[in-house]
């Protein structure tokens, strides 16, 4: 019995794969700092694990619609237009358990042989993975540093086609921190209508932001018709082990999501979309607190890492990861990444795990404490000043 060979053009993430290592070797004794997980290192607001809780006792323990729960769909229609100044009602809501799921349904229900995709390189691995799954061209859009890490939209223009149909842009991004300025998404926007494209913006991470505000391509003109907003509440409300994201998008293809949910997984757990509710209208001090917590620590590493012989660090706007550059160790990133693991117990992923235009740089995440990521910093400093020593 052999695979599918759709199966062979599917990818990973390897957060996860560094995450087993790292776990291998503190089995054995050894202290090791995590870096690599993008993961907020927060409880889940306590009103919010209450709300869940008191959802078990209340019997929201059987299914629902498969596109999620009325009200947690109106309440989520209602925060997205305070957030875009647009009209959106629950029927272009779709609930999911996580935000891979609008990347999978989405990328699933409009690509095919003969498409062309444009996707940010570097970028969350799993744009790469579902184009290719599904057969159709990836094609990949270079994210600069010299570009304070947003996309250029000359070169955007440059790789559209006759056969481009989706392009997708996250900001704040995974794993740079850079954030598209207005300007940047009104001229993007423009390339969009102009070529027929449909755009799936990942604004998962829209709430952790520490310069100016966040902005989003579906409010300008011509844009609620062809985007689809990728957001959920893994990374602003700590709730990762909830599996609890949305995509908000035009009618016609909410409704073909949802049939991809009625055939693979049916509906989004009912208690878990009660805490949903809850974490959307309930107190968003937690979430404020959260924010202000991570720009310290961002300063924390910006501070340190620009400090260590042989790298520099952009200051990132928004998210919680760091993308220093490390070219000047003389190593590659997939290198330096597995030296920082084996030898200094630090875990961080090569830029290489988030396309090829991520080498020479190291995805550092921060989510963690200011005496664990100072260890870190101490860490990577000896084993940069031990390799620019030794060259």
């Amino acid at each position: 019995m052999k695979l599918a060979t759709r199966m062979q053009r599917l990818g990973t993430e390897t957060a996860f794969e560094v995450l087993v290592r790292a776990r291998a070797l503190e089995a054995q004794g050894r202290d090791v700092v995590h870096l690599e997980i993008g993961e907020p290192d927060f409880d889940t607001p306590a009103n919010v694990s209450q709300a869940g809780a008191n959802a078990i006792g209340e019997g929201w323990t059987h299914y629902g619609p498969a596109a999620g729960q009325p009200d947690l769909r109106q309440a989520i229609a209602d925060y997205i237009n305070r957030r875009t100044r647009t009209a959106y009602t629950p029927a272009n809501v779709v609930v999911t358990p996580g935000g891979k799921p609008i990347m999978f349904f989405l990328i699933l229900a409009l690509l095919e042989a003969g498409d062309d995709a444009i996707y940010p390189d570097p970028g969350f691995p799993i744009y790469r993975s579902m184009i290719d799954f599904t057969g159709a061209r990836a094609v990949p859009l270079p994210i600069r540093e010299e570009n304070d890490f947003r996309l250029d939209v000359g070169e955007l223009e440059s790789l559209i086609t006759p056969q481009t149909k989706l392009l997708i842009i996250n900001s704040p991004a995974n794993p740079t921190g850079g954030v598209l300025t207005r300007d940047d998404l009104e001229a993007i926007a423009r390339l969009a209508v102009a070529n027929d494209l449909f755009v799936l913006a990942d604004e998962i991470y829209s709430e952790i932001i520490y310069e100016g505000e966040h902005h989003s391509i579906a409010s300008f003109p011509g844009m609620v018709e062809r985007t689809a907003i990728l957001d959920g509440f893994s990374k602003t409300y700590a709730m990762t082990g909830w599996r609890l994201g949305y995509g908000v998008m035009p009618e016609w293809i909410a409704e073909q999501v949802s049939r991809l949910m009625v055939n693979s997984v049916s509906c989004t757990a009912s208690m878990v979309q009660r805490a949903g509710l809850e974490a959307l209208t309930g107190p968003q001090d937690a979430v404020r607190d959260m924010v202000e917590a991570f720009r310290r620590r961002r300063d924390l590493m910006v501070s340190g890492l620009n400090a260590i012989p042989g790298v520099t660090c952009r200051n990132p706007a928004g998210a919680f990861y760091v993308f220093p550059n490390i070219t000047g160790t003389g190593m590659t990133s997939r290198e330096f990444a597995d030296r920082l693991l084996d030898d200094f117990g630090v875990a961080a992923l090569s830029g290489t795990s988030f396309g090829e235009h991520g080498e020479g740089y190291l995805r550092l995440s921060y989510a963690n404490s200011e005496e664990n990521l100072a260890k870190a910093l101490e860490r990577i400093d000896a084993a940069a000043r031990q390799l620019v020593a030794a060259r």
